[in-house]
């Protein structure tokens, strides 16, 4: 349930999370043809599951794929990968609308920096 002095629509919300992208340098908007980035309300049990999320632990955004570093040759006529943005967590732990706007920011650059094949420690060294 987001909180209550949040006050963001679903459509808001995609928006924050349409601009986090444009705002990315054309070299990096080029390098993500392949990725859907798509938002969703919350995650799914299977997707908190995936990334080993416990009991009160919150899941802000997904990547799913195959990270650019992880590619060969042989990749090809594969669905797109996926970074999905999740709505409710990031309202209910950001009260402000600048809050969430500066969180969409750091969610969308921190499943970015999946796709290019950095890990969780290393993402959370540089501060996303």
């Amino acid at each position: 349930m987001p909180s209550s002095q949040t006050s963001i629509t679903f459509e808001q919300f995609q928006q924050l999370v349409a601009e986090a992208v444009e705002a990315l340098p054309a070299e990096i908007r080029r390098m993500m043809e392949n990725v859907a980035v798509t938002v969703a309300l919350y995650p799914t049990e299977e997707q908190k599951r995936s990334v080993g999320l416990g009991p009160g632990q919150s899941l802000y955004g997904l990547y799913q794929g195959v990270p650019l570093t992880q590619r060969t040759s042989y990749y090809g006529m594969v669905p797109p990968d996926r970074i999905t943005i999740f709505m409710y967590p990031m309202v209910y732990h950001h009260p402000t609308p600048e809050g969430v706007r500066r969180q969409v920011q750091k969610t969308v650059l921190h499943e970015i920096g999946h796709h290019f094949g950095m890990g969780e420690k290393r993402l959370r060294d540089l501060g996303y």
